[in-house]
């Protein structure tokens, strides 16, 4: 995007402020979580139990019976809630500048990406548009998809490997990533 008859972009990045953003906690807060959990919490040799002890200690709400592997990233704990008896898979990342509310028996499997930030791309500044994202009971978001901000994945609703979900998904609904397939395979026939 730029000013017509200029060759500088209309967007001026270094005047962005944040405005409108809370993190939530203050700046010792913030720095240490980024310590424990870099060199603690998404270690392989972190146990579970260490890994919610901690998370909890943080400000997170987290039922009973959750399973976080190793590799999860959690950008702020004190934005989180999990529900009882819910799976977070390994390299998960939940960028929760906004809450996240995962329900009870939710699979968040490998590599998924939860993400509550975005930014006005009509803002000169590229100020936030932050929004927070629901999955509720039941639900799975299967390996290497993508939630973004503002989405409700409703309960007992599957969102399929690799998709990229902009929008609510309706309880009970399927949600698949477009798939290509090569000319000549058996799928083809």
């Amino acid at each position: 995007m730029y000013d017509s008859g200029h060759t500088r972009p209309m967007r001026r990045l270094a005047g962005f402020t944040g405005a409108g953003y809370d993190r939530g906690r203050g700046f010792g807060w913030q720095v240490g979580w980024l310590v424990i959990s870099g060199m603690v919490t998404e270690r392989w040799w972190c146990s579970v139990a260490v890994r919610l002890a901690i998370l909890r200690a943080f400000g997170a709400t987290v039922g009973t019976g959750v399973n976080l592997r190793h590799g999860v990233r959690i950008h702020w704990p004190w934005k989180l809630t999990i529900g009882d008896d819910s799976w977070i898979g390994e390299r998960a990342w939940i960028l929760n500048l906004e809450p996240v509310v995962i329900g009870d028996d939710v699979c968040i499997s490998q590599d998924v990406l939860l993400c509550t930030g975005s930014h006005d791309h009509r803002s000169p500044t590229f100020e936030f548009d932050n929004a927070p994202i629901r999955v509720d009971d039941g639900a799975w978001v299967a390996a290497r998809a993508t939630v973004l901000r503002g989405v409700t994945v409703g309960a007992n609703s599957l969102v399929g490997a690799a998709a990229l979900v902009v929008s609510d998904v309706a309880p009970g609904s399927t949600v698949l990533a477009p798939v290509a397939h090569a000319a000549g395979t058996d799928r083809d026939r």
